[in-house]
Parts: C-alpha cells; sequence; structure tokens
C-alpha cells in the first residue's frame, strides 16, 4: 500500500476528540443558556478550528495524490479549500464578535469566505465524478434534468419554509444576491454530489460510494447550517453559542471526516 492509501489513524483520533470537547463545550452553553457573551464568543471562535485542521489535512492527502497534477488531487484541494474558505469567515466573524464588541453585520466580510466554499465545493465534487469515473453528459435525459430539478426543488423549499414573507430591500443587492445564492448554490452541490453518489456505484462500487455518501451528508449539513443562519440573522434570532453554532461545527466534523475517507481509496 502507498503513502497515500494509509489510514491517517493519527488525524481522525484528533478530529474524534476535538469534536467530543467542542460538543461537550457547546452542552455546557446550552444548558446553562450562555449565548451572546464572552464564553459563547470564544467558543464560536474555537469550533472553526475543525475547519482549519480539515483544511491543512486535505491539502495535505491532495498533495499525496499528486496535488493539482491528479484529478483525484483537484477534488481534494478544492474541498480543502472550502474548509479553509469557511475558516476565514468564521475568524472575521469572531473579530467582530470579540475585539470591537459588536454585532455582525450582513452582509459581511465574512461572507466572502463563507460563501467561496460553495464554488470551492462544486468544483471539487465535479473532480471527484470524473475521478469516480463518471461523465455526466454521457448520462441519459433523466439524469440530466435531475441536476437542473433538484436545486430548483430545494431553493423552493426553503422559499416555502423560510422565505415566504420576505421582503425585498433593493437598496441592499448584495444582501438580497447572497439571501438566495447560498441555498441555490449550496442546492447544486448538493444535486451534483448526488448524481455522483447515485452513478458512481456503477462504476467503482461499493467504497467510493459510501465516501461520496459520506460528503454528501456533509454538504447537506452544510446547507443546513447556512440556511438556519440566514432564517436566524433576518429575524434577529441568531445567537452565539446557540444551536445554529453547532450546525456549522457537525458540517465541518463531516467535511473533514470526508477528505480523510478519500485517501483509502486505492489511486488508479
Amino acid at each position: 500500500m502507498d503513502q497515500h492509501q494509509a489510514p491517517s489513524h493519527l488525524e481522525r483520533k484528533i478530529a474524534y476528540i476535538f469534536f467530543i470537547f467542542i460538543s461537550g463545550w457547546w452542552l455546557y452553553l446550552f444548558f446553562n443558556h450562555i449565548t451572546n457573551s464572552t464564553p459563547a464568543y470564544l467558543f464560536a471562535a474555537t469550533y472553526g478550528i475543525m475547519a482549519l485542521l480539515g483544511g491543512i489535512w486535505g491539502l495535505e492527502i491532495s498533495r499525496k495524490w499528486g496535488g493539482t497534477k491528479s484529478v483525484m488531487g483537484k477534488a481534494i484541494t478544492s474541498m480543502a479549500f472550502g474548509l479553509l474558505a469557511a475558516e476565514f469567515g468564521q475568524i472575521v466573524f469572531s473579530f467582530y464578535n470579540i475585539f470591537q464588541n459588536n454585532q455582525v453585520p450582513y452582509p459581511s466580510l465574512a461572507d466572502i469566505g463563507f460563501f467561496a466554499n460553495i464554488p470551492l465545493y462544486s468544483i471539487g465534487i465535479l473532480y471527484l465524478a470524473r475521478a469516480s469515473g463518471v461523465r455526466f453528459t454521457a448520462q441519459k435525459l433523466s439524469h440530466k434534468i435531475q441536476i437542473v430539478l433538484l436545486p430548483i426543488a430545494m431553493l423552493y423549499l426553503s422559499y416555502y419554509m423560510f422565505l415566504q414573507k420576505y421582503e425585498f430591500d433593493w437598496g441592499q443587492p448584495l444582501k438580497i444576491f447572497l439571501d438566495f445564492g447560498y441555498p441555490f448554490g449550496q442546492a447544486i452541490y448538493v444535486s451534483l454530489a448526488l448524481l455522483t453518489y447515485s452513478l458512481s456505484k456503477r462504476v467503482l462500487g461499493v467504497i467510493i460510494k459510501k465516501i461520496i455518501l459520506f460528503i454528501l451528508f456533509a454538504f447537506l449539513m452544510q446547507y443546513v447550517a447556512d440556511y438556519n443562519f440566514l432564517f436566524q440573522s433576518s429575524r434577529g434570532t441568531w445567537a452565539n453559542g446557540g444551536y445554529g453554532d453547532f450546525l456549522y461545527f457537525l458540517a465541518y466534523f463531516l467535511m473533514t471526516l470526508g477528505l480523510l475517507n478519500l485517501q483509502n481509496i486505492q489511486q488508479s
């Protein structure tokens, strides 16, 4: 077995230990109703370390696959940078809370990182599909329709659940773009991941199928976390240290494990 194929037991243990630590910390804050205070701000500034670790580990795994010289390397690199972009957003968000002691504006500089992981994840799953032997353009028309219809269906569901009474403030075009760009963009990469999962089982079998399914769950959790933030932010109910923060942490944790799983695939 080559170097890039060896399971990273140490990284996985660190990820699980960090997950247990952060989960315990959040439960303490939750049951003691501690939000929007220094302990909650520190929590929000800390859990993003999971995204940082996942991004760094992902880049290292990508290097072992040949980096941008291989299709799999490009897939892992893109998703790793997606995690690092999210951590950039977390850092900026925490800077507002801790050092400026201000409510974080929306949109803000943090959205550069948070929104950037949408195209990065999308590019990553496209390269992963290619590495899995999936060719979207060669599939039946029904599969092509799925790519178009699923994002529309997810956007409609999001609108129905959260944006029915949305008031368009045309004086803030960037806010409108992000309000709809977040769910629609994430619906696209979720759709691509679902289609890759449905087709890859015919190509590489059980191993790649399970890994892509894991990444699909990470994408879905990211979608839920971001849309929950939009929902709470629009209603003034977002609380640092609240359940929304834990949703983000869970999304980063799942994506980190997904990247660690990718180094166990036999390179073709």
